[in-house]
């Protein structure tokens, strides 16, 4: 009985690591796209992105109305590309929580985005990601904005 419980406890614990050692994986993947972001280095970028993304965006108008909007991944690349020197573009990530199934992870992100050092907005992303081969991938981006209730889940 002995054996067993020792190696019940033995299995648990390596499982409970091995998730762990992904979630920093994935972790790293987020942090990566978001380095590039900020440096302007979209080559960085990519290197955490699948060929093929979907982004979209979820707001309310200021009619108050919900908007669901679908972006190219090509127009954020050219964007931050051509982002002229004298624009600081800064999303300050404040929480990361991540799940994982198998070859697929959520990182969900609250973060506050910053233009030129004056707060602009916040919301939260949340990534999807696929483990491709033995690196994590973003296959999916969507994302919430708004300037006020910035504390709001």
């Amino acid at each position: 009985m002995t054996r067993v419980i020792a190696f019940l406890v033995l299995l648990i614990t390596t499982t409970i690591e091995a998730q762990m050692d992904e979630q920093i994986k994935v972790k790293a993947a987020v942090d990566t796209f978001f380095e590039g972001f900020h440096k302007g280095d979209t080559a960085l970028m990519k290197t955490v992105m699948m060929d093929k993304i979907l982004m979209q965006t979820a707001y309310k108008s200021k009619e108050g109305k919900d908007v669901l909007i679908t972006d190219e991944p090509t127009k954020l690349i050219e964007a931050i590309a051509n982002r002229p020197d004298n624009q600081k573009w800064d999303e300050r990530l404040l929480d990361y929580s991540i799940q994982i199934d198998g070859n697929m992870a959520n990182a969900w992100t609250p973060y506050e985005f910053w233009f030129n050092d004056n707060f602009s907005h916040c919301g939260v992303n949340s990534f999807q990601l696929f483990k491709d081969g033995d690196q994590w991938k973003i296959i999916y981006l969507i994302d919430t904005r708004r300037k006020s209730s910035c504390n709001a889940e």
